[in-house]
């Protein structure tokens, strides 16, 4: 066990046992596919935003809920935060080139959704 983490070597690379309890790439899948980090990382796959539009963004989501799914999300390393020093502070919210990969198969699985859902 490395760090809590379960690893097992496969070939020339360790993989991670994700469906340890203990597995460090569970947590991130739990937060990706939680019910408002995946709707935070497909609208910032568009533009960076500040808070306030991603609250507009994303209908139904309040402001307690988008502030733990970022705060979650950034910790993992799926988003960048970046704050201006302006009163009051404008916080705006990207994706960090982990979070594009991430993203482009959520956003693959909601067109294709969307798709079918027109016919």
């Amino acid at each position: 066990m490395t760090g809590g983490s379960q690893l097992t070597p496969t070939g020339t690379e360790a993989r991670y046992e994700v469906f340890h309890t203990d597995c460090a790439a569970r947590d991130v899948v739990d937060h990706v596919t939680s019910r408002w980090g995946i709707w935070v990382l497909i609208c910032l796959r568009r533009s960076d935003l500040r808070f306030f539009e991603l609250r507009e963004s994303i209908q139904g989501i309040s402001e307690k809920m988008l502030a733990q799914s970022l705060r979650a999300l950034v910790a993992d390393g799926l988003v960048w935060r970046r704050v201006e020093p302006t009163t009051p502070p404008q916080v705006t919210y990207g994706l960090t080139e982990f979070g594009r990969d991430v993203g482009e198969p959520l956003t693959e699985l909601f067109d294709r959704i969307t798709r079918r859902l027109a016919d």
